[in-house]
C-alpha cells in the first residue's frame, strides 16, 4: 500500500508491468477554474487549477497518462474513468485510442439530486464514469438490484422464451402450462447508479473540491475486484479511493501532485469515516409523506409539495411580496387550533409573510377560532370536500 506524492505521469513510470488489478481516476474537468472549497470550520482552503491553454493540451495530458495506465493494468484489469459535460466526449475518444474501441464496456451516469436556481437550461444532476477493459477477459461481478415495483409476480417467476416472430413470451410446457424459471436473484446492476451526492454536513466531507462518495467507489471496487486486490488512484485527491479500498481489504497505490492531498488521503486513511444513506436504504417512497388526497388539494392551488414538515405541507410556486407562501392541510387528528399553531412556528422560521391553511374538517367552536385567526397575513379556507359536505347539511336543515 503506497501513497506517492508527484506528477501522476512521472510516478506511474515506477510502477512495474500489469501489476494492478483496476485503475480508477478522477481527473480535472476541463472545467476552465480553479476548484477551490473551505473544510466546514473554515481553517483551512483546498484547491487546484483546472485551466488549460486549449482543449488540446488537456487531451495530450489525459492520454499519456492513460498509456501509462494502460501499461500497468494486469490483463485481467480495468479503467473507471470519472468526468463530467466539460470535456466527457474528448476522453471517450483518449481512451478509444489508447485502449481500443472494442475494450469500451459502459458508460456510467452517476446521478444524483442537486438544486440551483441560477442556472439557465436544464440542471447538471449526472457525471459519467467510462468503464474500459484491458482485455476480453476483464474482471467483473455481477451484481444484483431489487425487482421494481411495477414488475409482476409472474416476470419474476416464469421462463420466457423467443417466439417464431422473436417476441419475448412465458414459456409453457405440454399442456400449456407457464413454466417456472430458474431461482433468480434479481435485476442486474444497470449503468445509472441513483447515488445521493455528499451531503454538505455528512461527516465524511473533508471540505475538498469535486469530492466523491466512497458509497460510489464501493460499487466499483465490488464491480471489477476482489479482496486481496491492487486499486490505484492517480488523482488521488481527498483519498476516497484509497480509504474505500482500505476499507474492503484492497490494496492500494494513490499518487497526487498537491502535498496537501496527500496530508488529508493520510489523515482519512487514519481515521476514515463512512457517510450511510438512508434513502438507499429506505428508498424514496420513505420520504413521501403526503397522502393522495394531500397532494391532490396543493396541485389544485399550484403549490410544490413540501415532504417531512408538521407545519408545511406544500409551497406556492408564486411568491408574495418576494417571501414564499407556506400552506399548511388540516389533518384529520388536528383541531383548526393545533394546525394553525404548526403553521405559523413552522412559518416563522422562513421569514414568511402570507399563509394559507386548508380546513378540512369542522371543529367544535369553529366560529371563535377563526374569528381569532383569521387576519390578512393568514388566509383559511376549506377544502372542496368541507365545502360540499357544508352546502349538503345546510340544505338538509
Amino acid at each position: 500500500m503506497s501513497i506517492f506524492l508527484g506528477d501522476c505521469l512521472e510516478q506511474l513510470k515506477n510502477i512495474p508491468d500489469e501489476t494492478v488489478d483496476l485503475i480508477y481516476l478522477d481527473p480535472p474537468f476541463y472545467t476552465q477554474k480553479t476548484q477551490k472549497l473551505k473544510t466546514r470550520d473554515n481553517l483551512k482552503e483546498y484547491s487546484f487549477e483546472d485551466s488549460w491553454s486549449s482543449i488540446q493540451q488537456y487531451f495530450n495530458f489525459i492520454k499519456v497518462r492513460l498509456v501509462e495506465c494502460h501499461r500497468v493494468l494486469k490483463k485481467t484489469g480495468s479503467i473507471f474513468l470519472h468526468c463530467d459535460k466539460s470535456a466527457s466526449h474528448y476522453l471517450r475518444i483518449a481512451l478509444d485510442e489508447v485502449f481500443g474501441m472494442d475494450k469500451f464496456q459502459s458508460e456510467i451516469i452517476w446521478a444524483y439530486k442537486r438544486w440551483s436556481n441560477s442556472k439557465v437550461g436544464l440542471l447538471n444532476n449526472h457525471q459519467t464514469i467510462y468503464f474500459y477493459s484491458k482485455t476480453n477477459k476483464f474482471k467483473f461481478n455481477k451484481i444484483y438490484t431489487d425487482y421494481s415495483a411495477t414488475t409482476n409476480i409472474d416476470q419474476i417467476l416464469q421462463d420466457r422464451v423467443r417466439n417464431k416472430n422473436a417476441k419475448s413470451t412465458y414459456k409453457l410446457d405440454k399442456d400449456g402450462k407457464p413454466i417456472i424459471g430458474k431461482e433468480k436473484k434479481g435485476v442486474p446492476l444497470s449503468d445509472v447508479w441513483n447515488i445521493p451526492f455528499l451531503n454538505p454536513k455528512a461527516k465524511e466531507r473533508t471540505g475538498y473540491p469535486t469530492q466523491k462518495p466512497i458509497l460510489l467507489l464501493e460499487q466499483i471496487l465490488k464491480i471489477a475486484t476482489n479482496e486481496g486486490d491492487v486499486v490505484l488512484d492517480p488523482f488521488c485527491g481527498s483519498g476516497t479511493t484509497l480509504v474505500t479500498a482500505d476499507m474492503m481489504n484492497r490494496q492500494y497505490i494513490g499518487i497526487d501532485i498537491s502535498e496537501d492531498a496527500i496530508e488529508l488521503t493520510k489523515q482519512r486513511l487514519d481515521n476514515p469515516i463512512k457517510t450511510t444513506s438512508h434513502l438507499l436504504k429506505k428508498g424514496e417512497q420513505e420520504y413521501v409523506t403526503k397522502t393522495e388526497e394531500e397532494l391532490s388539494i396543493l396541485n389544485s392551488v399550484d403549490a410544490m409539495p413540501v415532504q417531512r414538515n408538521k407545519g408545511i405541507d406544500g409551497i406556492l410556486k408564486e411568491y408574495y411580496e418576494e417571501k414564499p407562501v407556506p400552506i399548511k392541510i388540516q389533518k384529520p387528528e388536528e383541531t383548526l387550533e393545533e394546525a394553525i399553531d404548526k403553521l405559523l412556528a413552522a412559518s416563522k422560521k422562513r421569514d414568511c409573510i402570507l399563509k394559507i391553511l386548508i380546513r378540512t374538517h369542522r371543529d367544535t367552536d369553529q366560529l371563535i377560532q377563526m374569528n381569532d385567526y383569521q387576519s390578512d397575513n393568514l388566509l383559511i379556507i376549506d377544502s372542496y370536500d368541507l365545502m360540499i359536505q357544508s352546502k349538503l347539511k345546510a340544505d338538509d336543515l
